[in-house]
């Protein structure tokens, strides 16, 4: 039985577990990465972010090629080879984790592939290939990620109803997709699933897609969009169970007077994530869970075990990671006495729909409950003179600003590449920029950031 020391042992190797491996590495400390997955990368990488991106290009690319005909250039439809399109997403991840490997191997990370399993709270059993071995550490960071949720009544063993794991794979184009969840994963995935040629219906309980995040205007232009290339969009819509028809998945519709039943040739169940906190071993530490399964920590990462800090999904909040990246300097800052917290800051989200939609900051409607008094104001790409000449004037900037100072407080972006536009409105807000100074900065013509500008200018409009 082989016992290793370490000071920091860091359970799951995603965005949030490498970078905190990766900082604490370059801060002095031995640090050992421990993840079950067949390549380091975590959920983002393999099965997440990374994949869902590539895809999302392909699928612009055909709406680029099917869209360009009005502007005099005419191809034929295009050919999907999908064993080639998946050779080529595999091997960007290949790529993606063949450098999370050279990383830790620069900065003196141990890496371990296996199943970690806490014995105590200074105790990590590790299961791999070769059999057990154990680490003993001074710290710990838990970055186990999250899972899809998917509720027993869907459940049904069969491989036409997928989660987003098997969505991202690929397998074949389904002519008739049932998408149930209208959430980023179901929004982003129905479009790649449109564009590859299936009749995409999707099925949204609440009243609205995309709720609970963006304002709602901001969300009307990629419902708009999403009705054109989507079969249907169902809001209200309440699935109530699923069973296996020969080759076919027959789903059942909450309706009146009668439920409804229909025939899919797949289902993509998207209404959530669930956090991946059982079944390594927590139980034996001090650690305490909510009663969703999120590890509680206070604002440095700390749980109630004070030898284990937990970041990323595990650790409940929005689910992004680039706040797992960040709450993962915080953790190890807080392991090496430091006073950084996680509170005030600010995380942009994005949702990579076609138009990509994107804020940061406080949304209007957040503003409107808190009675905050702010003004807003908005600049349509319709006078843009970059997305004119992109074809996509569909989008529009809008600022949130604190009614006395002028301080900027939120930004939503809707329109081609909104993703990348989202940082200046990220830093305009954490540097406690106004909405003058966004209108007096120069920016470059003609360009989409310049939305930004004539955004603000338009707060000083009589």
């Amino acid at each position: 039985m082989e016992r290793i020391k370490t000071d920091l042992v860091v359970l799951g190797a995603g965005p949030g577990g490498y970078t905190a491996a990766f900082y604490a590495a370059d801060r002095g400390l031995k640090v050992i990465l421990v993840d079950e997955d067949k390549r380091p990368g975590g959920i983002c990488l393999n099965r997440g972010c990374i994949p869902s991106k590539a895809l999302l290009h392909v699928a612009q690319g055909l709406r680029e090629a099917r869209a360009s005909g009005h502007r005099g250039i005419i191809f034929a439809e295009p050919k999907i080879d999908l064993t080639k399109l998946r050779s080529w997403k595999e091997s960007i991840l290949q790529k993606l984790s063949a450098g999370v490997q050279s990383l830790a191997k620069a900065k003196g990370v141990g890496y371990k592939r296996g199943r970690g399993f806490f014995e105590n709270s200074n105790t990590l059993r590790v299961e791999t290939g070769q059999g057990q071995e154990y680490i003993s550490f001074a710290k710990a960071i838990v970055a186990t990620g999250s899972k899809p949720v998917v509720p027993k009544n869907f459940d049904l063993g069969n491989p036409r109803v997928m989660t987003s794991d098997q969505a991202l794979e690929v397998a074949d184009i389904p002519k008739d997709f049932l998408i149930v969840g209208g959430g980023y994963i179901g929004m982003e995935l129905g479009t790649v699933y449109a564009a590859l040629g299936s009749r995409v219906v999707l099925a949204e309980a609440l009243d609205s897609i995309l709720a609970g995040g963006a304002d709602p205007d901001l969300i009307q232009p990629v419902l708009k969009s999403a009705q054109k290339t989507f079969g249907e969009i169902r809001t209200g819509a309440k699935v109530l169970k699923m069973a296996t028809a020969g080759k076919k998945i027959k789903v059942t519709f909450q309706a009146e007077p009668k439920n409804k039943e229909e025939l899919y040739d797949k289902v993509l169940v998207a209404i959530g994530r669930a956090p991946n906190s059982n079944s390594f071993g927590l139980e034996n530490t001090r650690v305490t869970r909510d009663a969703k399964g999120f590890i509680q920590i206070n604002n440095k990462q700390e749980t109630q075990d004070p030898k284990i800090l937990a970041i990323g999904d595990v650790a409940g909040g929005v689910m992004l990671a680039h706040k797992a990246a960040k709450e993962a300097k915080v953790a190890v800052d807080t392991i090496l006495g430091g006073g950084r917290t996680f509170e005030n800051i600010i995380i942009p989200a994005v949702i990579f729909t076609d138009p990509e939609l994107a804020w940061c900051g406080i949304t209007e409607r957040e503003a409107r409950e808190r009675n905050w008094p702010v003004k807003t104001a908005k600049f349509p790409w319709l006078a843009s003179g970059r997305a004119l000449t992109l074809d996509r004037p569909e989008g529009f900037t809008k600022l949130i600003v604190a009614a006395d100072t002028g301080r900027v407080l939120g930004v939503g972006i809707v329109g081609f590449g909104a993703g990348d536009l989202i940082s200046e409105g990220v830093l305009a807000i954490e540097m406690g920029a106004t909405a003058q100074d966004l209108a007096e900065i120069v920016h470059p013509h003609p360009t989409l950031p310049e939305t930004i500008m004539e955004c603000a200018e338009r707060l000083f409009i009589p």
